[in-house]
């Protein structure tokens, strides 16, 4: 049976998608019970948390693990407490880790990155079998630009020229479902690491371009100044760590980290990665009712 955590997110949610389509065997890991009911398919569920992990008993009952929580200062930590339990359930569980576009690069300090990190390294001490997933920006994170697309045509980021595979969560859903439910001895994934990104790096200026061209209205990108998108992250509600790792992250884009376009998507699951301007299509309704969030710092 698959364990399936972060199961109501952007990615998790298209994954049990994908494995409601599959016939698996899947439980969701949920922190309230009512979650549960507003998931694809009919899953089995478990209550429980990331440092309140599931009894032994029920996590031997999953050979497979998604491993995905949410980017936070406590990440590494809480991650690295649910590991630890895989291993004293004393069964040796397949974990299909979700990291990010950099984790594995020694020179890449931004937090977000350095927290998957971190967990990795925890992974290859303890020796579980794992198969990571580090996909670049998610396209999903251009919908918290839609306040500012609505009232004044902008999206504004301290990204200068840099380029973005961005992906659709869709995209690195299928990845994850196609691996979780291969045969593990056979098919290969275990110790690999893929990068699913779109196909083609974008720069937000081009971005802002085919924004532009699906819905019929100029957009264009403003390379604003880092001090004020650190003030426009605190007031809108960003902790300062989450501000700070904003920061962090836009640097790397400007000096050419997220430059990345791999054939990964093809290669695991047969078919090609979205095009932005499809996501964008797609994504109509979220762009006319923007979230009340800021952008995201990943």
């Amino acid at each position: 049976m698959i364990l399936v955590t972060g199961a109501t997110g952007r990615v998790g949610y298209r994954l049990m998608e994908r494995l409601a389509d599959a016939h698996a065997d899947v439980a969701a890991m949920v922190r309230v019970e009512a979650k549960a009911a507003d998931l694809p398919g009919t899953p089995r569920y478990v209550v429980a948390t990331f440092d309140d992990p599931p009894p032994a008993e029920v996590l031997r009952d999953h050979d497979r693990v998604f491993l995905l929580s949410p980017a936070s200062e406590e990440q590494a930590e809480l991650e690295t407490v649910f590991i630890d339990a895989l291993v004293a359930a004393g069964h040796g569980p397949h974990v299909v880790k979700i990291a990010a576009d950099g984790f594995a690069d020694p020179g890449c300090e931004v937090r977000f990155m350095v927290a998957h990190r971190q967990v990795a390294r925890h992974l290859e001490a303890v020796g579980l079998p794992v198969t990571y997933l580090a996909p670049s920006l998610y396209m999903e994170g251009l919908l918290d630009f839609a306040g500012s697309i609505q009232s004044e045509g902008v999206i504004s980021v301290p990204a200068g020229g840099g380029k973005v595979g961005f992906v659709a969560a869709a995209d690195v859903a299928a990845v994850a479902a196609r691996v979780l439910t291969s045969a593990v001895a056979s098919s290969g994934h275990v110790g690999a690491t893929y990068v699913p990104t779109g196909p083609e790096a974008l720069g937000y200026a081009a971005v802002a371009a085919r924004v532009s061209a699906v819905f019929a209205r100029e957009v264009d990108y403003t390379d604003v100044p880092a001090t004020r998108f650190h003030e426009s992250m605190l007031a809108a509600g960003m902790t300062r760590w989450e501000a700070d790792g904003a920061l962090e992250l836009f640097e790397w884009v400007r000096e050419g980290g997220a430059d990345t376009v791999t054939a990964d998507v093809r290669s695991v699951t047969g078919t090609e990665p979205r095009p932005v301007e499809d996501w964008l299509d797609e994504s109509r309704a979220g762009f006319a009712e923007p979230p009340d969030l800021p952008p995201p710092a990943f």
